[in-house]
């Protein structure tokens, strides 16, 4: 069996590879265009999922299985790997525990003004007039999109002592969630919160869903963090509510156009954080999403068992 992978993660992963499944054959590439003549071999891809095209599913004429090893799945093309019957999974899951510390670092970020501590230490300024912190002790923190992700801010958020609401596309009860709402019922949630939380993936559903009048019955002093995908919500749309001060801040890790083009208005308003879409990126993401394909390849291999993060190709995820 042929296994291409147009990601390259350490020796330490690639050795663990070729140890455990000695009897198969990998290769690993940095980039899909260093992978180009291999790819009518492969019979599994392993991919960030962001360099599959139809073409290159076409040339691809053995392949039967796609590793994407990360969790977006929004330039995946799903049609030609639907018409021949492929199987894709993915890395869902692994990104709970970095993205949750992220969240929690960013809240805390506000909530006890470092960035203004940083700043007076740097003038040797001794103030304490000039910060305003406050507790998270009892506020409410609303997760929309609640997965894994969401279950792992949940868990951490009771340990601050803080109210927890959540939406996703049920409703259904979720663990150290105090009460669920559905995407339906997202407007009654808005202005409950202190903190928001979006992990909403990119969707037909989920592009452009937060408008400005969203944030209109958002508190003023709301905390508005969006880790999940950028087309939530358009930049523009963003510039406008945090010029007018609709909320007191917004921590953006992702935007409608990546990298955010320089001497975008976002980048110098003091009421908004920029990071460049790593809040799930530390030393253990490649571990955790080779993992999963050391779980998903006895299954592919035997054809008995269940695949870890099936993808249904027609829905998208």
């Amino acid at each position: 069996m042929f296994i291409l992978s147009t990601v390259k993660p350490t020796d330490t992963i690639i050795d663990d590879m070729k140890s455990t499944f000695s009897d198969e054959t990998f290769v690993f590439y940095p980039s899909m265009n260093e992978a180009y003549e291999d790819i009518p071999k492969a019979d599994i891809i392993i991919t960030l999922g962001e360099d599959l095209t139809p073409e290159i599913i076409e040339k691809a004429s053995h392949l039967k299985w796609v590793m994407v090893v990360s969790a977006g799945l929004e330039r995946m093309p799903f049609e030609a790997l639907d018409e021949r019957g492929i199987i894709v999974t993915n890395a869902r899951g692994i990104h709970k525990i970095p993205m949750a510390e992220y969240t929690f670092s960013m809240i805390l970020q506000v909530a006890r003004q470092n960035t203004k501590l940083y700043e007076l230490e740097k003038k040797q300024v001794w103030d304490r007039t000039l910060v305003r912190t406050f507790e998270l002790y009892g506020k409410t923190l609303a997760i929309i999109g609640v997965g894994a992700i969401g279950g792992e801010i949940a868990r951490i958020a009771k340990a601050f002592n803080m109210n927890v609401i959540g939406v996703n596309t049920s409703g259904n009860n979720q663990p150290n969630i105090d009460k669920m709402y559905s995407i339906s019922q997202l407007e009654d949630v808005l202005g409950l919160a202190d903190v928001i939380v979006s992990i909403l993936p990119s969707t037909a559903e989920t592009k452009h869903l937060l408008a400005e009048s969203h944030f209109d019955l958002m508190k003023n002093s709301c905390i508005f963090i969006n880790i999940g995908r950028g087309d939530l919500v358009k930049d523009e749309v963003l510039v406008k509510v945090m010029e007018q001060g609709k909320i007191h801040h917004a921590v953006l890790d992702v935007f409608e156009t990546e990298p955010l083009p320089e001497n975008h208005p976002l980048w110098s308003m003091e009421n908004v954080t920029v990071t460049p879409h790593i809040s799930s990126i530390t030393k253990n993401y490649m571990p955790r999403a080779f993992d999963i394909f050391k779980e998903n390849l006895p299954v592919f291999k035997s054809g008995a068992g269940e695949y870890v993060n099936l993808i249904d190709l027609k829905r998208g995820y």
